[in-house]
């Protein structure tokens, strides 16, 4: 018995050395990658989760001037600098060569900021230094964020994939590592001179051929902001001008309504017409629509101004007006939108008006021509009519386009238009006033291709509390980019009474004797020639005008 379990011991030591030897082999073969194997296995692994941790974290938001952004870097083979204005499009600059690209984010227009730039436009100066430093600074919280970003990133998914701590460090290791080399490889290829030259894509296509010259539109608007504060205290000087003038002086009890139209999204118009607002005590605003060049979302922002100008504000779509703006403007606080003849009573003045009904914002979008006009034209017609007879006449219609508003004649005692960006004047064949304005905004940034500024319009019109029928005028002129130049010219209406509108409000006919303010001279003086008659071209002077009274400044 003891010589039979001795040998079953002997097989069994036998049995486990042939194991040993025989196995292990084939158990290095399976458990045991090749080196290479590990260290691209180890590669892969970083690489995933330094890009997991910046997608994650890796991003920082920060005020660059005027403006909310957000700066992520991002795994790329070419590098460079993307900046995304959604949804305008984006720009590409070629700025440094490197396997990451920096994206900038511009989410929105700070209002606040902006607005403390028009207002106090000697901040220009130090415009650039702000953003440099603003930049600067988003830079480097952008770079301690990303290294936090890759290491957690990487450290996490090593040891996830690894279960090994030392294996788990060792990738969020190589991970800093290969971002500090993109770092100096994008340092040692840096170009500063990239921003002059940059790709555009989406509606920034566009941007070259709508300014021009990048370097040229940077050294004329900042022209043109400097001048902007003496130009708004030529605005200021205008009241006192005008109330000097012998040819018509309002009573404290005549209505005044401020004409703006074709603003462009220029926000110098902001406060110009604060300005006259106060001046001039305006009772009602009325905007004949193209308050913005390509009616995006992104450029909603430019409108919040609006209930803050200090009197009602009655607005009308312009052909550079989207429905998103009309929509965006109906949510404001001291807004009127009117379309489709709806009207409002502002201020004791019962306004209608209809929005254009084409949107053409650039030449990509084929125009419906004036017959489409002229249809938005006749339907403002049949709702003012249908107003009349329910007996609310309105007191004066408003369209964006001229031709819309030629169809109003007859219906209204004064229409209002703009789109041309020049000043005009009419009385159609059935007694309707057709008064047309130009650009409030000098054209926006388009007026930059034009080798001549493009003038500041606005008038005010003063308008019988009682009648409500229009009785003189101020056309009020400002000097364009880099000028600073201010003319004010008083009109006063002569109209015939056997042309007056069967729709206008019951009552004497503005500018007779009737319904001028007691003490005040009404009519023309002996011998003054009268054109204000039905057939007059568009655009002639309303007559009389009694000595168009200048008042400059420079």
């Amino acid at each position: 018995m003891a010589a039979r379990a001795a040998l079953r011991t002997t097989h069994a030591r036998l049995l486990r050395h042939y194991r040993s030897r025989h196995s292990a082999p084939t158990s290095a073969l399976v458990h045991a990658p090749h080196p290479y194997a590990r260290a691209f296995g180890l590669v892969c692994v970083v690489l995933l989760g330094a890009w997991l941790g910046l997608l994650i974290v890796g991003s920082v938001r920060t005020p660059v001037g005027p403006m909310d952004t957000s700066m992520t870097l991002r795994p790329s083979l070419n590098g460079g600098t993307k900046i995304n204005v959604s949804p305008l499009g984006a720009l590409e600059l070629d700025s440094h060569t490197a396997p990451i690209r920096l994206d900038v984010d511009v989410d929105q227009l700070d209002p606040v900021r902006a607005q403390a730039l028009v207002e106090h436009p000697e901040r220009i100066t130090g415009l650039q230094d702000e953003i440099t430093q603003d930049v600067a600074d988003g830079t480097r919280d952008l770079a301690l964020r990303s290294c936090v970003a890759v290491v957690s990133g990487a450290t996490a998914l090593g040891l996830t994939v690894y279960r090994r701590p030392r294996r788990a460090l060792a990738a969020g290791g190589l991970a800093l590592a290969l971002l500090g080399a993109a770092g100096v490889s994008a340092y040692a290829t840096w170009n500063p001179k990239s921003v002059l030259e940059p790709k555009f894509s989406g509606l920034l296509s566009s941007a070259p051929s709508v300014v021009g010259n990048a370097r040229s539109i940077v050294s004329e608007f900042d022209v043109y902001q400097k001048e902007l504060a003496r130009l708004v205290t030529n605005v200021t000087k205008l009241y006192d001008a005008a109330s000097t003038l012998p040819t018509y002086q309002p009573d404290p009890g005549t209505m005044r309504v401020l004409h703006v139209s074709d603003i462009h999204l220029n926000p110098a118009a902001w406060e110009i017409i604060r300005s006259l607002v106060e001046q001039y005590r305006i009772d009602v605003i009325i905007d004949s629509g193209d308050t913005m060049d390509h009616g995006t979302a992104a450029e909603n922002g430019f409108l919040d101004p609006i209930s803050d100008l200090g009197a009602p504000y009655v607005w009308v779509r312009g052909n550079h007006d989207s429905p998103v703006t009309q929509r965006y403007l109906e949510g404001l606080r001291n807004v009127h939108v009117l379309d489709e003849g709806r009207a409002v009573t502002v201020a004791g003045l019962r306004v209608a008006g209809t929005g254009d009904p084409q949107f053409t914002p650039d030449r990509s979008v084929l125009a419906a021509g004036d017959d489409a006009e002229r249809a938005a034209g006749a339907r403002l017609a049949a709702s003012l009519a249908a107003q009349a007879r329910a007996g609310t006449p309105a007191d004066i219609a408003v369209a964006h386009n001229p031709v819309a508003a030629q169809e109003t004649d007859g219906r209204v005692p004064l229409v209002l238009a703009g789109h041309v960006h020049r000043r005009a004047n009419k009385l159609l064949p059935e007694g309707t006033r057709l008064k047309i304005e130009g650009s409030t905004g000098g054209g926006g940034l388009r007026a930059l291709e034009k080798d001549e500024p493009e003038k500041v319009h606005a008038s005010v019109l003063y308008l019988d509390r009682d009648t409500r029928r229009l009785q003189a005028w101020d056309e009020i002129t400002l000097g364009g980019l880099g000028l600073t130049t201010a003319e004010v010219s008083r009109h006063v209406v002569e109209e015939d009474p056997a042309t007056a509108p069967s729709g206008s409000p019951s009552g004497s006919p503005s500018g007779s004797p009737s319904s001028a303010p007691s003490g005040t001279p009404a009519g023309p003086p002996s011998g003054t020639p009268s054109a204000d008659r039905p057939g007059n071209p568009a655009g002639s002077p309303a007559s009389p005008v009694r000595r168009p009274a200048p008042a400059r400044s420079s």
